[in-house]
C-alpha cells in the first residue's frame, strides 16, 4: 500500500488546477531545464505562457487581473515545481512581490501593476538584501530621497530572485536614515529604458542553477511620488513585516513537496537497483530507512496543510509561520540527504534529481528569514 500524501484542502475544482499545472511543466518547463541551468536563467517567455494560462498571481483578485482563488492555488504551482526540482521560474517571489501591491499600494498602483504582472508581461523581484546587510534590514545602507517631483534611489542590492529578468523591482530604502524601522520605504522600479538602474552579474550559486539570481544597481534612479508604495513614507517595515506569514509558508510548501518528490524517486530508485543479487529496497536498512522517511514526510505534510489553511482562513500567525519555514526547511534537508545516501555515487551526479535537490534545498534554510531568525520569533513568544 502506498503512503497517502495527499493534501487536505483538495477539491475537485483544485485537482482540475494540478492538471493544468502539470501539463505545463512537463510540456513547457522540464524539456528547457537543462539548457536553463547552464544558461543561468530560464527567458521570458515562459513567465508569459504562464501568465496566458492563468498560473500567475492566481490568488489575486479578478478586478486586477489575477484568477480570483486563494492560496491553495497559489501552493498547486509551488508544489508541483518543488517535486521535480524545477526552480528556474521563481514564481512564489512574483506572487509574493503582488502581494505587497494588493496588501499595501494605491489603487492605481494595483491597477498599473497587478494585470501586468497575471498576463506574465512585468516579473516581479523584491530588493532587500544588500552586501553587508541581510537579515538585519534596518542595517540597509540604500537610499531614496526626495528629488523634484519623485524619489532617487541610489545603492547596491544583492541575492535578488528574480533580479536578471525581473520588470517591476520592489525596492526597501530608506527615506529617513535616522529613524530607523521608521525610516525605511519601499519603492517601485518599473525596469525597462530605467536611466541609472543596472543589473550586475548573475550569481554562480551551488544550487538553483536556473534562478536568476543578480546583483542590482542604482545610480540615482528616479522614480515618482506615486511610485511609493502605499503612499506614505516610512512604512516599508512595517508592510515587510505584515507579508511574512505568507512568504514563509510558500518555504514550507516548497519543502514538503521536494520531500515527497526525493521519496518517490528513492524508492522508485531502490526497487529497481541490485546489489549482492536483490533490489537494494528488500536489504533492512533500505526499508528502515524508507520507513523513517514516509513517516517524517507524512508528519510535514500534515503540518504544512494546517498553516495551507490557515492562511486561507485569514488566522495564520507570525509564530507558525515561522516555526512551518524553519522545521520544514530543515526536515527537507535531512530527507533528501538520506535519499541520495541510498542513491549511492549516482545521487552525487547532476543528471539525477535527487543531486540536484540535494543543492537546492540547502537555500531553504537561510532565505526567507534564516532558521536561527525564525527560532528567536518563535522564542520571543513563549
Amino acid at each position: 500500500m502506498a503512503i497517502d500524501f495527499s493534501r487536505s484542502w483538495m477539491n475537485d475544482e483544485l485537482e482540475m488546477v494540478r492538471d493544468t499545472v502539470i501539463r505545463f511543466i512537463e510540456n513547457e518547463m522540464a524539456p528547457d531545464d537543462e539548457a536553463a541551468r547552464k544558461r543561468g536563467h530560464v527567458g521570458k517567455e515562459i513567465w508569459r505562457k504562464a501568465g496566458e494560462l492563468g498560473l500567475l498571481c492566481a490568488d489575486i483578485p479578478e478586478q486586477y487581473g489575477g484568477g480570483g482563488g486563494d492560496f491553495r492555488h497559489e501552493a498547486i504551482f509551488c508544489e508541483e515545481m518543488a517535486r521535480r526540482s524545477l526552480t528556474g521560474m521563481n514564481a512564489s517571489v512574483h506572487s509574493i512581490v503582488a502581494h505587497y501591491l494588493l496588501n499595501h499600494g494605491t489603487e492605481e498602483q494595483k491597477q498599473r501593476y497587478l494585470p501586468r504582472m497575471a498576463r506574465g508581461e512585468l516579473i516581479g523581484a523584491i530588493a532587500m538584501s544588500e552586501p553587508g546587510a541581510g537579515s538585519d534590514l534596518q542595517g540597509i545602507r540604500t537610499r531614496a530621497e526626495r528629488q523634484g517631483d519623485g524619489y532617487a534611489i541610489n545603492g547596491s542590492k544583492t541575492f535578488i530572485t528574480n533580479g536578471f529578468l525581473a520588470g517591476l523591482v520592489l525596492v526597501v530604502a530608506k527615506t529617513d536614515p535616522a529613524q530607523k524601522a521608521k525610516g525605511i520605504s519601499i519603492l517601485i522600479v518599473e525596469t525597462k529604458d530605467k536611466q541609472g538602474y543596472r543589473i550586475g552579474r548573475l550569481l554562480d550559486k551551488i544550487g538553483l542553477k536556473a534562478q536568476d539570481t543578480a546583483e542590482l544597481f542604482f545610480d540615482n534612479v528616479h522614480v515618482g511620488a506615486d511610485d511609493l508604495l502605499g503612499g506614505v513614507e516610512g512604512r516599508g517595515f512595517q508592510q515587510l513585516m505584515g507579508d511574512l506569514p505568507y512568504e514563509r509558508t510558500i518555504i514550507g510548501v516548497s519543502a514538503v513537496a521536494a520531500m515527497e518528490g526525493a521519496y518517490e524517486a528513492t524508492l522508485q530508485y531502490t526497487r529497481d537497483r541490485e546489489a549482492f543479487g536483490q533490489p537494494i529496497g528488500q536489504f533492512q536498512n533500505t526499508r528502515f530507512k524508507l520507513a523513517e522517511i514516509a513517516t517524517q514526510v507524512k508528519v510535514a505534510r500534515v503540518f504544512v496543510d494546517r498553516c495551507i489553511e490557515d492562511l486561507v482562513a485569514g488566522k495564520l500567525d507570525t509564530v507558525s509561520a515561522s516555526m512551518v519555514k524553519y522545521w520544514t526547511s530543515d526536515l527537507q534537508n535531512k530527507v533528501v540527504d538520506e535519499c541520495l545516501q541510498l542513491f549511492g555515487g549516482y545521487g552525487y551526479m547532476n543528471e539525477y534529481l535527487i543531486g540536484r535537490m540535494y543543492v537546492d534545498a540547502r537555500i531553504q534554510r537561510i532565505y526567507g528569514g534564516t532558521n536561527e531568525i525564525m527560532k528567536e520569533v518563535i522564542a520571543r513568544s513563549l
